[in-house]
């Protein structure tokens, strides 16, 4: 990709970012960095993780708990602007194990940030 075409996908982003509310935390990310243990597509530990929107920002998703999940920077690039179910399929991953532990997950941290939330003295 050439630095021009860089410059006007990155004016793009940075436009659609502006559009949307994010309701993600740091504290929701590190839980969900550690639940899931490494990358969340191919399960690799190693480097660093980065949020990866199941919906893409492009097509109306947001940095939310149950949108997010950590990815390699191999498979966020290669996933870039898909659907995470249609680029499973693609990379002929299995889906709906990946499904299921997304919605095991999310619904785990759900619950325990909203009891750590609810009981008094607590900090987040």
């Amino acid at each position: 990709m050439n630095a021009g075409r860089a410059k006007v996908y990155a004016r793009r982003r940075k436009r659609r970012m502006r559009g949307r509310t994010h309701d993600l935390t740091d504290a929701q990310w590190a839980a969900l960095v550690a639940a899931w243990g490494g990358c969340a597509y191919c399960g690799s530990a190693t480097g660093s993780l980065e949020k990866d929107c199941m919906l893409p920002i492009a097509n109306g998703g947001r940095y939310t708990l149950s949108n997010v999940v950590p990815a390699c920077r191999s498979c966020n690039a290669s996933k870039w602007n898909a659907e995470v179910t249609s680029w499973l399929r693609r990379k002929r991953l299995d889906e709906a194990a990946f499904l299921t532990r997304q919605r095991e997950i999310f619904t785990q941290l759900e619950a325990e940030l909203d009891a750590s939330a609810a009981t008094p003295g607590t900090d987040d």
